[in-house]
């Protein structure tokens, strides 16, 4: 079934040209969170250079295998948000629909995940705080700017992943109650745009953070 034209916006003179400034419009907006990213782990790598052994160090304490597993969870929601794309541009609603409430809880997964993270950092005492370091680390200021830096990157990917959630649930309860959005495809087109984004934003922080330090095997558990 071929895919049902938008309702084409007075502002506009084809639905080509609808689409297209639709889609640019979120390239330039993820253009600004490229600057918003970009400055922070900037700031980040800057302050590595100046301290390696502590940040190393402290790096080694994050939990790898939930990062690790995380990033498989999240490259899976990319392959169903494509795939969703591609039921919309089809007029495949059935395969968009089913496709968008996988990313959905996919999503959602990921946050469940992040957040055991956040309660196991909280209990080993990995905290902004100096004083929750243990003895015999290098340099406990240092350590724990290294994690103010992770949980500002972290936590901030973690809302843009949320906000995302939210698109997606409004485009499947829209869809699902035959409401399409006047933008048809190219609002799907344009959230998965979205999706991708902060997906690429987590394969970015993998390494950045979680593969800087030195883990052994007793560092992989939940």
């Amino acid at each position: 079934m071929p895919a049902e034209a938008p309702v084409l916006e007075p502002q506009f003179a084809t639905h080509e040209q609808q689409r297209s400034a639709s889609v640019l419009g979120m390239w330039v907006f993820l253009a600004t969170e490229v600057l918003l990213f970009g400055g922070i782990v900037t700031a980040f790598l800057m302050t590595r250079v100046f301290y390696p052994h502590d940040f190393e160090k402290a790096a080694g304490r994050l939990n790898v295998l939930i990062g690790g597993v995380n990033t498989l969870v999240l490259l899976a929601s990319s392959l169903a948000m494509a795939v969703a794309v591609h039921g919309a541009q089809t007029g495949r609603r059935g395969l968009m629909l089913w496709c968008l409430g996988l990313t959905a809880l996919i999503g959602a997964a990921f946050l469940g995940l992040k957040g055991y993270e956040y309660y196991a950092d909280w209990r080993d005492g990995l905290v902004p705080r100096t004083d929750r370091f243990e003895p015999g680390d290098v340099n406990p200021y240092r350590l724990a700017l290294f994690m103010m830096f992770y949980f500002v990157l972290t936590g901030l990917h973690a809302v843009h992943l949320s906000i995302g959630i939210g698109l997606v649930g409004w485009l499947v309860v829209r869809t699902a109650r035959g409401a399409y959005p006047r933008a048809g495809a190219t609002a799907t087109e344009v959230i998965g745009l979205y999706w991708h984004f902060v997906d690429v934003v987590w394969i970015f922080l993998l390494p950045v953070l979680y593969l800087s330090g030195h883990h052994t095997l007793s560092d992989l558990h939940f």
